[in-house]
């Protein structure tokens, strides 16, 4: 998805699920932060990217897009969350499965990361992407903060193209291995795993519905572009859903995260069901509209099928909604192939 445009928030429509509404309960007292394996200096040394840093337990830490705060709301942190910073992009989090602890914490800024409000805020961490959040451009990065004494954690998703460290895992491993390394810096390690054990049970519940008969059905997400479209390569979470659930992502020969590729590709792919990732000013209908209009897409077998899945934006980045859209597709996908 692209990092520099400012949309506005979309709605959202589904309500969170029974599976949700669990997690909600098991993080709903928060958690207690105990001292785990700390060295002499308090410290406990986490992988950031493939970077060895040493953390303290953070207790401002500030949190850029939903998935960032979604990762620290589902360990039970909120009182160690001084605040987000949530572009237009994201759905309103008042929708969100996390919105009462949304509500107990400051909305810092509704537009882009950047070092100032970061600053102003006087974090003590910042969770972010790499090329999301943070970004060389925009004068914000790990090395920059740590010149200001303040901590940062990347996702691992965004690992992948990290200059000097970078770091590649699977989509859905690299949520695991997030939660668990967010465990360690919190000294939550026990909730942590227990937070994986949930998530990757679901998962496994998926995986075993999962069609196995025939040619799994080409899947083509579309996040955005007219001249040429946005897309999901391997590396970011729409890969895993559509794997998961029992399809192939068109375009999961592409060892890239977010990517333009040309109509034409589109159209040789043949999808069967289109994926459309729902936000901001480009919302889900338009998007539709746009495929029914297109000489380059109106023929398509999805398009004249109407196969049309809505992803959100959340279900779509690094965090643990990962697993709704998981879910959701998944039934979806099973009322295409009966």
């Amino acid at each position: 998805m692209r990092t520099s445009r400012t949309p506005r928030p979309a709605r959202r429509r589904a309500a969170v699920g029974s599976a949700v509404a669990a997690v909600l309960l098991l993080n709903a007292c928060g958690a207690d932060v105990a001292p785990g394996a700390a060295g002499p200096s308090g410290t406990v040394t986490v992988q950031r990217c493939g970077e060895p840093v040493a953390y303290t337990v953070p207790r401002r830490a500030v949190a850029y897009e939903g998935g960032s705060a979604d990762k620290l709301f589902a360990l039970g942190l909120t009182d160690h969350v001084h605040g987000y910073v949530m572009p237009p992009a994201n759905p309103p989090v008042s929708e969100s499965p996390w919105a009462s602890e949304y509500a107990e914490v400051k909305m810092l800024s509704d537009d882009l990361l950047n070092k100032e409000v970061v600053v102003e805020a006087r974090a003590d961490l910042v969770v972010a992407g790499w090329n999301s959040g943070f970004k060389d451009e925009r004068g914000i990065t790990p090395e920059i903060l740590d010149g200001l004494g303040i901590q940062s954690f990347m996702h691992t998703e965004s690992c992948f193209n990290y200059p000097g460290h970078p770091e590649r895992a699977t989509p859905f491993e690299a949520l695991y291995t997030d939660l668990e390394r967010l465990g360690r810096i919190f000294r939550v390690e026990d909730r942590a795993r227990r937070v994986v054990a949930g998530l990757k049970q679901r998962v496994d519940a998926v995986a075993g519905r999962a069609p196995t008969d025939g040619r799994p059905l080409p899947v083509f997400l579309y996040d955005s572009g007219t001249d040429q479209p946005f897309t999901a390569g391997n590396q970011v979470p729409p890969n895993d859903i559509i794997r998961i659930a029992g399809a192939r992502n068109v375009f999961d020969g592409l060892d890239q995260r977010w990517t333009q590729v040309t109509w034409e590709a589109v159209a040789r792919s043949e999808p069967e069901i289109v994926v459309i990732l729902d936000y901001g000013d480009q919302p889900a209908q338009k998007k539709i509209d746009f495929l029914r209009r297109s000489p380059h897409t109106r023929d398509l077998p999805a398009v004249r099928k109407n196969n049309f899945f809505v992803l959100d934006y959340n279900e779509g980045i690094s965090g643990p909604r990962n697993i709704d859209g998981l879910e959701k597709f998944a039934a979806y996908l099973r009322t295409v192939t009966g």
